[in-house]
């Protein structure tokens, strides 16, 4: 079984506030366009993601490297932030048993830890070093310009540690995953000696989970990375079918464009209903966000944001606001057909109908209901979703997941007209931080910041 996009609350009839009915047929000439787009950015070879699945060789050597390190190691430390280490944390809650880093080795399958540092905190940083031993570790070191200065610090930090250890620990412990030709990770590793993978460059940071930024730790933590790549590569040739109503990630695309172009609905929630899928949503809210919102050429600004959720908690915190609120989102739930564990609900209390009513149900089937209950609710009261439905969580299917959400997204800059691969808005902050930290050739924007940030006493409470 595939993954499969339920649209029908996305469209009236079934929501009062869906699109008409014929959207999609109606959509088909400006999809050809955004497939054209894509295509053209494909052949020019400034599109890599579609690719990346067929890279049979570096997937056999992150397996071989991870194998030759399984004995040696206990913990594996990702450096790396945004697309850099959102994507290692979904594949992790997703493929990896719940509560990964908290199991022994033997629950872990022989298996190291992975610990993500995806930010700059000094106490959360102190605090993962003050419990890990660097020389049973693997420790992996993103970026693919070499120059992020959030990854940088926390390389040079790990780096000084490893040369107190002796001269040869930096080679033995580190793996850079970076640029292939150009930045200074890859300089040192030429000069040191550390093992090295690629980022192609033709895949920005956002949708590099299918290259080492996201195998190489998978790897090392002993998820199946053939069977994840299988599975996008299988979304993929779903994703460049020219029918629009064959295509789901066009589907998806289109629909929520409309939405947002249309009827002013500019917040995208995704809401899995599986713990093992809160992360995907945290993975997507970048994707989203940073590729499609933008300055148009032409002047203006587009851009949904997107926003996570999880269910069933968050009927207890969002839903509310999704029902009642400001009618500006649309809603797509993850729903999981078979989990790969299950819990009766006990028959107790038979005395009590209110709970009489839950006993001889499963918890699956609990939360599966909570699902359709508020897609319906949402529905009934003109909230437009729609539903991705997964078979199963496995690495098969998170892949066709990823690839799915990748491919939308490329379909919708072009529907929305801007590039879906640049991030212009990061930049300047970029700029104000090398600026304050004295980066040579910054001059200039530390100037700019101090004129722009002085602090106006009369702001102050």
């Amino acid at each position: 079984m595939a993954l499969q996009y339920d649209f029908t609350n996305m469209l009236a009839p079934a929501c009062p506030g869906g699109l008409p009915a014929d959207t999609i047929t109606a959509a088909q000439p400006a999809f050809v366009a955004a497939l054209a787009d894509v295509t053209g950015r494909r052949a020019a070879g400034t599109l890599g993601f579609p690719e990346l699945p067929r890279d049979v060789a570096l997937r056999s050597a992150l397996q071989a490297d991870a194998l030759a390190s399984r004995d040696a190691i206990d913990d594996v430390i990702l450096c790396g932030i945004g697309g850099s280490a959102l994507g290692p944390n979904m594949l992790r809650s997703a493929l990896c048993p719940p509560r990964w880093n908290e199991l022994d080795r033997a629950a872990r399958g022989g298996w190291p830890r992975l610990h993500v540092m995806d930010n700059v905190d000094p106490v959360s940083m102190a605090a993962l070093f003050d419990r890990l031993d660097l020389r049973r570790s693997r420790v992996l070191v993103i970026s693919k310009s070499g120059g992020t200065a959030e990854t940088m610090s926390q390389y040079l930090v790990v780096r000084e540690k490893l040369q107190q250890l002796g001269a040869d620990w930096p080679a033995t412990v580190l793996r850079f995953v970076t640029d292939p030709v150009k930045g200074v990770l890859r300089a040192i590793a030429q000069t040191d000696g550390i093992i090295t993978y690629d980022i192609p460059p033709s895949v920005g940071g956002r949708f590099s989970v299918l290259t080492p930024v996201g195998l190489a730790p998978a790897a090392f933590i002993g998820i199946d990375i053939d069977a994840l790549c299988a599975g996008a590569a299988a979304m993929a040739l779903r994703c460049e079918h020219p029918d629009l109503a064959q295509n789901p990630a066009g589907v998806f695309a289109v629909l929520q464009q409309r939405h947002d172009q249309l009827n002013h609905r500019s917040i995208h929630v995704l809401m899995p209903y599986a713990d093992a899928l809160r992360d995907v949503a945290a993975w997507f809210v970048q994707l989203w966000a940073e590729s499609l919102g933008k300055v148009l050429p032409g002047g203006g600004h587009v851009g949904p944001t997107p926003l996570p959720a999880l269910g069933a908690t968050d009927q207890h915190a969002q839903v509310q606001n999704f029902m009642e609120g400001p009618p500006d989102k649309t809603v797509t739930f993850i729903s999981v057909d078979a989990f790969d564990r299950d819990i009766m609900i006990p028959a107790l209390h038979a005395d009590y109908p209110d709970l009489a009513y839950l006993g001889g149900n499963t918890i699956g089937a609990l939360l599966d209901a909570e699902r359709r209950a508020t897609a319906g609710a949402l529905a009934s009261n003109g909230r437009p979703n729609g539903v991705l439905r997964i078979p199963r969580v496995d690495p098969h299917h998170l892949g066709e997941l990823i690839m799915l959400f990748e491919f939308a997204t490329a379909y919708a800059g072009a529907l929305y007209g801007i590039d879906a691969y640049d991030q212009p808005g990061v930049e300047l902050g970029k700029h104000f931080t090398y600026g304050i930290f004295g980066r040579p050739g910054f001059e200039a924007d530390r100037t700019r910041f101090e004129q722009l940030a002085q602090p106006d006493p009369r702001c102050m409470v």
